[in-house]
């Protein structure tokens, strides 16, 4: 997390400097969006589809997290070096370095449509103009932590599309609804940490424009909302008990981190943030599975 010591400075031996880059981009939270690409997928395929089919998305989509990340450190470099949170940043890597990651991840998605159906292909370009514009939309809306729920809102779509080759079918869009309000909700969250600095340097933050007690309360219905869609995900897709279980569990974890919340200390935000919600999607993503397969 945050406050982790950081290995080594910029410079050392190349195994410590992938192992910063990494935390740079924080790739552990890679597991907020990666299920539900793969819930998405399975349900699409009704169970495994081609081995490039799976390799393709998956290329895809640890390509396109990376650039999204790597690209929001190199836009917000001098911004995080303001923030006592994020200052640590700029010792894990240099500017230069966040931005040859970013084109290295785009290179990378690149490599996994090559495996995907053209309709992927078509949608390439408007899903990187969202997932590298949300670096930018904190400096002119409080509603860029929306913007971030739709750049991961994309993954279920893209998952399906690679599988069947269309987007008529209204499953993917019920769970990519739910993952856009689900990420909303978080978001708001983990940005309450950074409130004074956003105040402070002029940033658009929602906490810093509406303050710490309405954002809690639209994040509560933002999760509220985001489990109505898991609900109607799994009817539309005749999911059965595992994953009603799942669903079951999740909601109770999501009541949990509201709780959490009420602490108000950065390790409660924390663990609300990463620790709950990685553990929301990897449920779904096992409720899917077992309904498939059970």
């Amino acid at each position: 997390m945050e406050g982790e010591q950081i290995v080594t400075s910029v410079g050392s031996h190349p195994s410590i400097r992938i192992a910063n880059l990494l935390r740079l981009i924080k790739f552990s939270h890679t597991l907020f969006a990666l299920p539900f690409a793969l819930a998405s997928m399975l349900v699409a395929a009704r169970g495994l589809p081609t081995a490039s089919i799976l390799g393709g998305i998956l290329v895809c989509m640890v390509g396109a997290r990376t650039a999204a990340m790597a690209f929001n450190r190199y836009v917000d470099w001098e911004i995080d070096q303001q923030n006592p949170r994020t200052a640590e940043r700029s010792r894990l890597a240099s500017r230069w370095e966040a931005l040859a990651l970013c084109l290295g991840g785009l290179t990378l998605f690149g490599s996994g449509l090559l495996l995907l159906n053209g309709l992927c292909r078509l949608l390439a370009l408007p899903a990187i103009v969202i997932i590298l514009g949300y670096s930018y939309a904190k400096r002119f809306t409080s509603f860029c932590h929306a913007l971030l729920g739709l750049a991961l809102g994309l993954a279920p779509l893209g998952a399906w599309a690679a599988v069947r080759g269309e987007l008529t079918s209204v499953a993917p869009y019920l769970l990519a609804a739910s993952v856009l309000s689900w990420t909303f909700g978080f978001d708001l969250i983990y940005s309450l940490q950074d409130r004074e600095v956003d105040l402070r340097l002029g940033l658009h933050s929602f906490p810093a424009r509406y303050g710490a007690a309405t954002t809690l309360r639209v994040a509560q219905i933002l999760h509220g909302a985001a489990w109505v869609g898991w609900v109607a995900f799994g009817l539309q897709a005749n999911l059965s008990g595992a994953y009603w279980l799942a669903c079951a569990i999740a909601g109770a974890a999501l009541l949990y981190e509201h709780r959490l919340c009420r602490k108000k200390d950065g390790r409660a935000l924390n663990v609300a943030f990463f620790e709950v919600n990685v553990a929301v999607s990897l449920l779904l993503l096992l409720g899917v599975i077992g309904s498939l397969w059970l």
